[in-house]
């Protein structure tokens, strides 16, 4: 039987969009479907909460702001937005959320490696499609945070006004 349900769901993977496929088949800890109507709920919204550098400074220093880099530690440490909390990606769970973000509304500002050129070591780019800041800005909608923004445009760290810090600074 076992057997079956399996060739079964795979023969259902193979014919029908994804978004019919169910919770994976012997884990209810993955949900790829869910992983799926995440991503395009996301991405609706996201369209509408990027934001230039100006933007972001100003956003970034009003109280209870919250700027996330879930850059690995070794490429914070290296450079960083001045002020930014490290949370690496792999990291991500609703406990080190919590203890990070006081509350499901507080505005998190977010930015990755696709953001910044001019330092290769820090700030190594990623394909587009596997950049950070979507990956992010989709867990953090799916652990129910509301209030997330990210930078947008691809700016260089010689040139920037935003306030970098770390073992890397230029300034």
């Amino acid at each position: 039987m076992r057997a079956f349900v399996h060739a079964a769901a795979a023969v259902t993977i193979a014919c029908c969009p994804l978004s019919t496929v169910s919770a994976d088949p012997g884990n209810r800890l993955i949900d790829y479907a869910a992983f799926e109507r995440e991503v395009v709920a996301a991405g609706k919204l996201r369209a509408q909460r990027r934001v230039d550098e100006a933007r972001l400074l100003r956003m970034a220093a009003e109280p209870g702001t919250v700027v996330l880099d879930a850059r690995s530690r070794e490429r914070y440490a290296e450079l960083h937005v001045r002020g930014a909390k490290n949370l690496p990606f792999p990291d991500v769970t609703e406990a080190e959320l919590a203890a990070l973000l006081p509350a499901k509304t507080t505005r998190v500002l977010i930015y990755c490696n696709n953001n910044f050129e001019g330092e290769p070591v820090a700030f190594a780019t990623k394909a587009p499609a596997a950049s950070l800041n979507v990956h992010t800005y989709t867990t953090l909608t799916a652990y129910g945070y509301t209030n997330v923004w990210e930078l947008g445009p691809l700016v260089d760290v010689r040139t920037t006004r935003i306030p970098l810090e770390g073992t890397r600074a230029h300034r």
